[in-house]
Order: structure tokens, then C-alpha cells, then sequence
């Protein structure tokens, strides 16, 4: 892929939580119920887990108040610089982000309060937000 191609992404509508469990705790339920995007990883580490604020359980470690933009892929494997193109302006104007690949896509996760300027800054790059 050409990375000075624009990129279409889009704005999830929750605010997104994520969480950090020890790496032997069971998945909590009611995670992935529901629509919207969520995901779980297990490493030998931590069980990371991201979804809507409203469906969180309680753990030690959970940091609301993020916001979801999801790139229009899909993308093949074998295509460079799908991330790197976000995130290099972002990185420029010191947003800092959590991103998630699924098979399809990517996403990035971006403080709420960051939301605008990172939506600025993603224009300012040429990638485009669409509905």
C-alpha cells in the first residue's frame, strides 16, 4: 500500500475501557456480549481486556475514557504502513494511542480528551473520517 494514500476510518459511537487482569484469571462474563467492538489477549503476562465502559467489570486495573476509530480495511498481510501512516502524525503531536489488529483491520484507541485534536491532526494528514 502506499502509505501517502489516504486512509477512511471511522469513529466508534461508546467510550471503551481498558482492563489489565493477571494472566490466569478466567475471561469475565458479559465482555463480549452485546454489539460493539471488544477484544481479549492472553499473554503468559496479562489478560488485557477492551470493551465498552457500561459492560467493564470491576478488576484492579482499568483505565476508562477511551474513544475507538476503526480503519476501513480490509487489509492484506503482505501491506506496510497501514500503522505507521496514523500514527506518525499522531506521535508528532503527542497523542498517545492503543492500537488493536484484528484479521480484517486495525483500531485505535485514543483518550477522550485527545479525541478532537487527533481527529485534527488525522485530517491535516489526509486520512479521512467517514460515517
Amino acid at each position: 500500500m502506499d502509505t501517502a494514500m489516504p486512509l477512511r476510518y471511522s469513529l466508534l459511537p461508546d467510550t471503551y475501557a481498558i482492563a489489565r487482569l493477571d494472566p490466569a484469571a478466567p475471561v469475565p462474563p458479559g465482555v463480549l456480549d452485546g454489539p460493539g467492538f471488544s477484544t481479549i489477549s492472553r499473554t503468559a503476562d496479562e489478560l488485557s481486556l477492551v470493551c465498552p465502559e457500561a459492560r467493564m467489570p470491576a478488576a484492579d486495573r482499568v483505565e476508562g475514557g477511551w474513544r475507538v476509530l476503526r480503519l476501513h480495511g480490509p487489509f492484506a498481510f503482505d501491506e506496510v504502513g497501514i500503522l505507521s501512516a496514523l500514527l506518525a502524525p499522531l506521535a508528532a503531536a503527542r497523542i498517545g494511542i492503543f492500537a488493536i489488529s484484528t484479521f480484517d483491520t486495525d483500531y485505535l484507541l485514543v483518550k477522550a480528551e485527545a479525541l478532537a485534536t487527533a481527529q485534527a491532526v488525522l485530517a491535516a494528514a489526509g486520512h479521512v473520517e467517514v460515517a
